[in-house]
């Protein structure tokens, strides 16, 4: 069974991240702040609330080795968040991302020399520390993205970067930065190449936005998930794309937990295990079983019930969904792994509550990681 926390009673959770040993997580509750809880025996407690920005705070992530946090907001702006050990609390840095619509979405790099954060101003700000002048800098990628950048996700080598956009294409860019990035070996990917070089383009099937993107561990693979309910997998900028056509809502956010299984969560609000067998992507299942649905005796008492209630023209307001999460899941999260491989995650959902799902325990005999 997954561990489910309600620790916002119904309050929307738009992101959160954890630290480098789960002990706290960082939780955007649909506003302005971030809360960073840790756990005191089964509950969930405020240790510090993060106040700087001015608007709906949209995107946050936790650097694992450094313990630098990095948000971005509606506001145009991004923080990074480094601990003071004088005064025990966490002190803001303002990134200038020179940007002017929202930023959308914030993902520090592999190495935690670089951040990328998405906007509506139809570009990529890739962030890194000025040593001379102390600063956080932005060098912008435009060209070609059309529309609002959704999601990102960064190559295991620290300069390619995944997007995701509102103009219904999937992209690999390179972000390479002189001084900050050593060369690495090439990849399916390509090797060295400009600040902004397009690697690669992907459009959704059926002509929906982009809303998450991901590379498996390995970084030969890239997945990403469309509001036209598809899931799509290429291997590379050579290649096309293997694609997925599901029955069920859109996914939000997809997380590879080892090169073969894909997790994939969203307005269904339910985890969906998808699974590479000899060559074919395919749907395994839902990780979340839901709670034992009403007899038949039970339904016909509920259609009555709904039949009366459609007849007086009166509305129901306590309609509870057969799964764990009520609401749609926003963000996942990787919660504990095995080399390469994930065996635990995380979600948050509109609904306040914080899940921990454990694969291996999920029921699913088949999966093997």
């Amino acid at each position: 069974m997954p561990e489910v926390f309600d620790i916002l009673w119904g309050t929307p959770i738009t992101s959160h991240a954890w630290n480098r040993d789960r002990s706290q997580v960082a939780v955007v509750p649909n506003n302005n702040e971030v809360h960073i809880y840790g756990q005191r025996g089964s509950e969930w407690v405020v240790l510090h609330v993060l106040k700087e920005h001015d608007k709906l705070i949209t995107s946050v992530d936790w650097a694992p080795n450094s313990n630098r946090i990095v948000t971005c907001s509606q506001d145009r702006n991004a923080y990074v968040w480094s601990w003071d050990t004088a005064t025990s609390s966490w002190k803001p840095t303002l990134v200038l991302l020179r940007i002017n619509r929202a930023a959308t979405f914030v993902q520090w790099s592999p190495a935690e020399n670089k951040f990328a954060v998405g906007s509506g101003a139809r570009m990529i700000c890739v962030c890194y520390f000025e040593e001379e002048n102390d600063w956080w800098v932005a060098k912008h990628i435009k060209s070609p993205i059309r529309s609002t950048v959704l999601s990102l996700q960064w190559h295991p080598d620290n300069i390619h970067l995944a997007v995701g956009c509102a103009d219904m294409t999937a992209r690999v860019f390179s972000t390479i930065v002189k001084g900050i990035d050593s060369v690495s070996a090439p990849s399916v990917w390509g090797g060295k190449s400009k600040f902004g070089t397009l690697v690669s383009e992907y459009k959704s099937p059926a002509s929906g936005w982009v809303h998450s993107v991901a590379f498996s561990p390995s970084g030969n693979v890239l997945a990403f998930a469309g509001h036209d309910s598809s899931l799509n997998i290429s291997y590379g900028p050579q290649e096309g794309i293997v694609s997925i056509n599901t029955n069920h809502l859109p996914l939000v956010s997809i997380l590879f937990i080892s090169e073969n299984y894909i997790v994939g969560c969203g307005h269904d609000c339910v985890p969906y295990l998808y699974s590479n067998r000899g060559g074919n992507w395919e749907l395994v299942d839902k990780l979340d079983q839901g709670k034992k649905r009403p007899s038949a005796t039970s339904s016909g008492i509920l259609s009555s019930r709904f039949l009366a209630m459609d007849t007086r023209g009166q509305a129901s307001t306590e309609v509870e969904l057969n799964s764990n999460h009520q609401n749609t899941i926003k963000t996942t999260r990787v919660y504990e792994a095995t080399g390469n491989a994930v065996t635990k995650f995380s979600t948050t959902s509109l609904d306040g509550k914080l899940i921990i799902w454990d694969i291996l325990a999920s029921g699913l005999a088949k999966v093997q990681l």
